[in-house]
């Protein structure tokens, strides 16, 4: 008996009872979907926030205060750092420190909502340089005007806020020259930028922009810096300045060995990295927790040829008066299993495919953001090979079971 006639006979006995058959499939279906599921949203989330963090720039770098986290319990003790001030931010600016260095910003980040006579609204409020804001994303009030540099030396308490913030505080109102109030201190809005959506983590619609003098004196009692962002001459002139701001911080601190470091400086390609290992990490633990299901399934496959093997004795016994050899049967029962599984297989991935696709609509409906569906072909391939895999191996017992029968004995099998 060929292999092409041996498949025939399989496929044959495979449809012979299709109810069975979809059962025994069923674990595998589960998790080649669940699996596919899994790989194809973690690769949709990687590509939304890795393009997040591209909006920034790869000439953008971000200084923080604190030692640089190397495990989950180390960003809890970053939050509360207050290594980076105004004489960190000055002496950076100074081209003879770091010449690649075109533009800094500090940054502080104001817990809180924003109100207006009698609404609330939950924005992000930034104490930072508005036009640093608009130069790093291409982003322009469409009403009013930002506030300067002298604004910030003066401690002016002035704001420019997102699209969507005026419309939840003011309505129909123009919320130029109007105040709104963040944590007990009133704002004079100076200018209303357009709608532009989600950048880089920020949703400039959502959004209020206050200098971050103000913001360190008046809303937080404060005089350090929750970080700072620089803009280097390109993106190869990175390396150079993280060796330069390094240094410089180093002299500022005083501090002489790199172990105690109290900031750290994060590139984009870092925060790539970080990202990419950290969903990485994630999407293989979800889904050597789902391998369990192929597991469950296999076992399943092995039982019911275990007891296809029982109810086919005679026929194995038949076949095997017939000339059939010890090869030619055990090669029919993998090739059942393999194809009961391979079965499930094909099942599983386009269920996962489906399941996706309509996550990801869901996900960009709900989380309002540009959610890619995203089709993992490795996976599908792998999935494909490791339920056939699946077959082969949970299948070779009951089929070298079959094998074994004597034909004088399975004739005489009732």
């Amino acid at each position: 008996m060929n292999i092409r006639d041996s498949f025939t006979t399989s496929t044959k006995a495979v449809t012979a009872n299709k109810t069975r058959s979809a059962l025994t499939v069923l674990g595998i279906v589960i998790g080649i979907t669940s699996i596919m599921l899994i790989v194809s949203i973690g690769s949709g989330a990687q590509n939304l926030i890795l393009g997040e963090i591209g909006g920034l720039g790869a000439e953008t770098l971000v200084i923080r205060p604190g030692r640089e986290p190397k495990g989950p319990s180390d960003f809890g003790q970053t939050l509360f750092a207050d290594s980076l001030n105004e004489r960190d931010a000055t002496l950076l600016r100074r081209k003879e420190n770091v010449p690649d260095l075109v533009d800094i910003m500090p940054s502080v980040l104001v817990p809180g909502s924003v109100s207006y006579g009698g609404e609330t609204y939950g924005a992000q409020v930034f104490g930072g340089s508005a036009r640093f804001f608009s130069e790093a994303f291409d982003i322009f009030p469409e009403r009013g005007f930002l506030f300067t540099e002298s604004d910030i030396r003066s401690k002016a308490t002035v704001a420019v806020i997102g699209s969507k913030v005026e419309d939840e505080l003011f309505g129909e109102e123009s919320a130029i020259g109007k105040s709104i109030t963040i944590r007990g201190k009133k704002f004079r809005v100076i200018g209303v930028l357009p709608k532009k959506g989600q950048v880089a983590f920020i949703n400039f619609d959502e959004t209020v922009i206050i200098p971050y003098s103000t913001a360190q004196s008046y809303l937080l009692g404060i005089d350090h810096y929750h970080e700072m962002i620089a803009k280097t001459r390109g993106p190869e002139y990175v390396e150079s300045a993280i060796v330069d701001i390094t240094r410089t911080l180093r002299d500022s601190h005083n501090i002489t060995d790199p172990k105690k470091d109290d900031f750290y400086v994060v590139t984009q390609q870092a925060l790539v990295n970080q990202i990419k290992t950290i969903l990485g990490a994630l999407t293989a633990f979800l889904s050597s927790v789902v391998a369990i299901a192929l597991v469950v399934g296999g076992i399943g496959i092995m039982n019911i040829m275990l007891v296809s093997v029982t109810e086919r004795t005679r026929e194995i016994g038949l076949r095997k008066a017939l000339g059939a050899t010890r090869k030619d049967i055990m090669r029919q029962f993998l090739l059942e299993a393999i194809i009961l599984t391979s079965l499930g297989g094909l099942i599983g991935i386009f269920l996962g495919a489906v399941l996706s696709f309509l996550a990801s609509i869901a996900l960009q409906k709900f989380v309002s953001a540009s959610w890619a569906f995203s089709f993992p072909l490795g996976a599908a391939v792998l999935s494909l090979l490791v339920s056939a895999g699946v077959g082969l191996i949970f299948g070779l017992y009951p089929a070298r079971k079959a094998a074994s029968k004597s034909p004088m004995e399975a004739l005489r099998y009732e």
